[in-house]
């Protein structure tokens, strides 16, 4: 999730981007305007059980594959001071994160967590089978996201780096110049331009990479074979997979940010409510009660 003003009159790299709503594979979580967190869905491995957390700045929630094995997931929270907190899965150790510390930004992928410390270095625990986690040389970054097997670092002069798997050419964005926000899924990974237009690199064997029509986008959030981008007037485009309704959208009004789980999607509105579409087996889309939801930014 990432969100920029639509009024903003220079749409740069921003800095540091602290998402303060997230989907996983079975679950949904949003930061409270108060620093508490709220989280529904699948709680099988206690992923949900953030009902203690405090001074919380942003959160992560790890897992966007849909294979049926891949239901295990965890939540990541950033508190004020840097430090990180996580609950949830934990067989690769992806949660054991309470020694970090200068952490300006997270991010959960499958089986592992990221962390930007403000000195723009990464650092991650995890599952590194494919090399995922190999980020200790990274400098300069200021926003980081997790995909399957595949970790995107975005650097402060618009271009971004990649580790992990490469099966699909989902960490082909070397190449890539002016970019502002970066998602990865799956197996594809989008990136938003300053003159807010989209590229797609990976997969796309449902048209998830299908993004280069799109125009005047703000924000881009990806899931595991869907790609959804936030508009200037609020509203909300969808490509890809939409076997539970994911891409549902396009009634979506008065958005401001934008989250996609494996095979559902969730919008923040100005007021500080919540929308959500698709999957909903395990309760992941129960969120019209919410409110006062932390807007970006603030």
């Amino acid at each position: 999730m990432d969100h920029f003003a639509p009024k903003e009159a220079a749409f740069k790299v921003k800095r540091w981007p602290k998402d303060t709503i997230a989907a996983g594979r079975r679950h949904t979580v949003a930061l409270h305007s108060d620093g508490t967190v709220m989280a529904v869905g699948d709680n099988k491995y206690g992923q949900c059980d953030v009902s203690g957390w405090r001074e919380m700045v942003a959160v992560a929630a790890g897992n966007v594959h849909m294979a049926t094995n891949t239901g295990n997931a965890h939540t990541i929270g950033l508190k004020s001071d840097g430090t990180v907190t996580a609950v949830g899965w934990n067989t690769h150790d992806q949660c054991n994160v309470n020694d970090w510390r200068d952490i300006v930004a997270v991010a959960a992928g499958w089986r592992r967590t990221l962390g930007l410390k403000s000195d723009g270095t990464v650092v991650a625990v995890g599952r590194n089978h494919e090399g995922e986690c190999n980020v200790s040389g990274w400098r300069d970054m200021v926003a980081i996201t997790a995909g399957d097997w595949h970790t995107i670092g975005l650097k402060s002069d618009g271009t971004m780096t990649a580790v992990g798997n490469n099966r699909y050419g989902q960490c082909n964005v070397h190449s890539w110049d002016n970019i502002v926000a970066a998602a990865a899924g799956y197996l594809h990974t989008v990136g938003l331009k300053s003159n807010r237009l989209v590229a797609a690199v990976g997969w796309n064997k449902y048209g998830q990479c299908d993004v280069s029509r799109w125009r005047g986008i703000m924000a881009i959030a990806v899931g595991s074979s869907h790609t959804i981008g936030l508009k200037s007037d609020g509203t909300v485009a969808a490509v890809g997979c939409n076997e539970y309704g994911q891409c549902n959208v396009s009634d979506w009004r008065d958005i401001v940010a934008i989250a996609a789980g494996c095979a559902h999607s969730v919008g923040l509105k100005s007021d500080g409510t919540v929308v959500a579409v698709g999957d909903h087996e395990y309760g992941q889309c129960d969120v019209s009660n919410w409110c006062s939801i932390q807007l970006p930014g603030q």
